[in-house]
């Protein structure tokens, strides 16, 4: 028989949630949403569960995101009502973990990516390690950072998360830490032992275990906050063309290559996520993704990084200069 695609199970101290799809690096589904939901409702009030962990299975990835096709998939079929359900269950289970009354900790090993983000950064704790690596890259498939991302992004140091937000640009642990992503910065073997450390003796088990760490990004703020600090997209592209470095011009042909109106409702929802609670950044979010996956470049982007994998998007728009800014407004009516 196969394996549950979550798997929960208490031991000692601590509840432990297990992401168990490695082969598709443990990409959330509406089932495995529901199963981690389950176990957070259960040990909610059980005295006897001092800490819940959440880690994932199979050594690559704690978890790599949403099933992104499956949502391509009902948005081809006109399954709106389907989608607003299925993002509503993931964003009742990311503001569940961000006001759980119990520590909540996450073991990061691996990649973390869109849902994988918000099932660990609302968390209290979230342990990672030298092989962590965290992105937000839906402006490549035209949708945005959700699952509570647009209140998590703008707290971050400095202007990381809008760039993060723009540009999918990818964070391995050190850069994680130095963001604000993680609270602990170990090393693998550490996490792995952690499991047993928690059960035995909960939260005191994190006292000893955070080592040195060297951010690379760090050489890089300056720049990140002069330009993307701007109020507005133009504005950040302008910046970016004046800084003349190899880190500009990378950045900018990274821009350049992401949906354009993607980039721009993007920034829109981010830049207001930095005056509104995780409640009220959830409903815009969950708001914001039925016309996101409606928007043609969707179902393209997807088709063009997960399906087919050509990466060869063919946009509605040939630039960003060439969005009706009126449109991406509409949006947000």
């Amino acid at each position: 028989m196969t394996e549950p695609m979550v798997l929960t199970r208490r031991e000692g101290r601590a509840g432990f949630i297990l992401l168990n799809r490695p082969r598709v690096l443990n990409a959330l589904d509406h089932s495995m949403i529901h199963g981690i939901a389950a176990a957070l409702d259960e040990w909610r009030d059980d005295p006897s569960v001092h800490a819940v962990v959440i880690e994932g299975a199979g050594g690559r990835a704690f978890c790599a995101g949403g099933d992104i096709r499956a949502v391509r998939d009902m948005a081809l079929a006109e399954r709106h009502d389907d989608i607003a359900a299925f993002f509503a269950e993931e964003y009742e289970v990311n503001q569940a973990i961000a006001c759980y009354p119990k520590p909540f900790i996450a073991l990061v090993d691996g990649i973390c990516m869109g849902g994988g983000i918000g099932v660990s950064v609302h968390g209290t704790v979230r342990v990672v390690s030298e092989a962590a690596m965290f992105a937000m890259p839906e402006t490549g498939i035209a949708l945005f950072p959700d699952i509570g991302a647009t209140f998590i992004l703008p707290r971050l140091r400095g202007h990381i998360g809008m760039y993060m937000a723009l540009t999918g640009v990818r964070l391995l642990g050190p850069d994680a830490t130095y963001a604000g992503l993680a609270t602990h910065f170990t090393d693998r073997e550490t996490i792995a032992a952690l499991p047993a450390g928690l059960a035995a003796h909960g939260v005191s088990a994190l006292a000893a275990i955070q080592r040195p760490f060297d951010a690379q990004i760090a050489a890089q703020m300056d720049a990140i906050d002069r330009c993307f600090g701007a109020d507005s997209v133009a504005a950040i592209i302008t910046n970016l063309s004046a800084e003349q470095t190899d880190w500009s011009r990378d950045t900018l042909a990274t821009l350049r290559s992401m949906s354009p109106s993607a980039v721009l409702w993007t920034f829109k929802i981010v830049r207001a996520g930095a005056g509104r609670t995780l409640p009220q950044c959830l409903a815009a979010e969950l708001a914001l993704t039925r016309h996101a996956t409606a928007h043609p470049d969707f179902a393209e982007g997807v088709r063009a990084m997960v399906v087919d994998k050509d990466r060869k998007p063919r946009w509605s728009a040939p630039s960003i200069e060439a969005v009706d800014p009126a449109a991406i407004d509409a949006m947000f009516a």
